[in-house]
């Protein structure tokens, strides 16, 4: 049976040396180099490169980073029960840049929590159950716990739900994509408006990543830049600058740490 929320806040979480590689050594990672003397948000999930993880879990907390930073939240934390080869790998294929990762190879951190699981039925042995939570100065806070449920249940621990936690009236920031092309000057002037407001943002190549079929079934153009915000089409580089001029200044995204 899963602990419930009452259970573990107030706690302080489990004390115990994770197994990390550096320059090519191993190492030990302490729980107090990851929570002492800071604010974490901290997430747990069954496993890197599996669906919900790479598609939803993992990718939204690395997407409002910035957001978090603004709620007063020093690092965010990834943990799994994975080694260190297979998170930093995980790592590198997801860009989470602004993900701490931290393999719990042999479950000691998640058995501490008494959020280990077995699903050996599905030939993947112990793992986590998935969680979040908000630890200050290694004390849990705050935790939500996903229902126990058959499956793997994707409910309350995802950073959306955190971030409103945190603070109810904070704006997520909007997604961007931006479909462009290599030596084109005007492309070249969208990144820079986006990178001086402060907004991240996916960048989709013609002919390398798409061809200009792709461009032309989405945006019905097939100029480049055409920009995409949270699923709508803003347009090229001149309607970028005018999307950007009329945002309220609270709805504008904090410059990253």
């Amino acid at each position: 049976m899963l602990p419930t929320p009452d259970m573990l806040e107030g706690r302080p979480v489990p004390n115990v040396n994770f197994k990390v590689r550096r320059d090519g050594r191993w190492e030990d990672l302490t729980s107090d180099e990851v929570f002492a003397n800071r604010t974490v948000v901290a997430f747990g999930l069954p496993g890197a490169f599996t669906p919900t993880c790479s598609n939803s879990h993992l990718p939204r907390y690395n997407e409002l980073a910035p957001a978090f930073r603004a709620c007063g939240v020093d690092a965010i934390a990834c943990i799994s029960v994975n080694d260190a080869f297979v998170m930093e790998q995980w790592q590198r294929d997801q860009h989470a840049d602004a993900v701490r990762m931290i393999p719990d190879g042999n479950g000691e951190f998640t058995r501490g929590l008494e959020l280990l699981v077995d699903k050996s039925d599905k030939g993947l042995g112990q793992r986590s159950w998935r969680y979040s939570m908000l630890v200050k100065n290694s004390i849990i806070q705050k935790v939500f716990i996903e229902p126990e449920s058959d499956g793997d249940p994707f409910e309350v621990s995802d950073a959306d739900t955190m971030l409103h936690y945190l603070d109810a009236g904070a704006r997520p920031p909007p997604s961007i994509a931006l479909f462009g092309k290599r030596g084109c000057p005007f492309c070249a002037r969208a990144r820079r408006h986006l990178d001086e407001h402060g907004y991240a943002y996916a960048e989709l190549l013609l002919g390398e990543d798409y061809d200009v079929r792709t461009l032309r079934a989405v945006s019905g153009e097939t100029t480049t830049p055409q920009v995409f915000v949270d699923g709508r089409l803003i347009g090229n580089g001149d309607a970028l600058e005018v999307w950007i001029e009329r945002l309220e200044p609270e709805a504008r995204v904090l410059e990253p740490a």
